[in-house]
């Protein structure tokens, strides 16, 4: 073997020795994936700010049924179902039911103008992209139903009649 044919082949062996030693590096250092939410396994954690200043996460509301209804202002079937998201709360509140509204990647004026546009009795967060990416959200509405253990039991994409709704909550109580 000709020593210009070794040279190539040393280069070689050492650049992927290189490569293989950075992409180890840079995999240990990276912060971990955030958890994706599935079925029948328990809920992402998260902790957003409320509209009314206060901050609400997953696990101040573990041992209660949790309802989040994703919507955005802009978002006609999200405005069709809000008085219906919001008689459930009224409805079932007292058996413990927490719905929380998330408006994804709005600002929290115009949050502000939905939930009082609704009359919205349940707490509303704006969402950055964290819950959106937590529940793979690329279609509005989202209704995602969550035991009292915190395990997701249902999440369905797209406008819900009252009845489904209903039907999912109960699942949950």
């Amino acid at each position: 073997m000709d020593k210009s044919k070794l040279l190539a082949i040393v280069g070689v062996l050492l650049a992927s020795g290189c490569a293989a030693g950075h992409a180890g590096n840079a995999a240990s250092s990276a912060p971990p994936e955030p958890a994706v939410a599935s079925l029948n396994a328990p809920a992402p954690a998260f902790s957003e700010p409320t509209l009314t200043g206060t901050t609400l996460s997953m696990a101040s509301l573990h041992g209660r049924p949790v309802y989040l209804n994703f919507f955005a202002s802009w978002c006609p079937p999200c405005n069709e179902e809000a008085a219906d998201v919001n008689a459930l709360q009224e409805e079932h509140g007292k058996q413990g039911l927490q719905v929380v509204g998330v408006d994804v990647l709005e600002n929290q004026a115009k949050a502000q103008s939905f939930v009082s546009k609704h009359h919205l009795v349940y707490p509303a967060v704006v969402d950055g992209g964290t819950l959106r990416d937590a529940y793979n959200i690329n279609g509005l509405p989202v209704h995602v139903f969550i035991d009292r253990t915190g395990v997701v039991r249902e999440i369905v994409v797209g406008e819900m009649s009252r009845a489904e709704m209903e039907a999912g909550v109960k699942k949950i109580l």
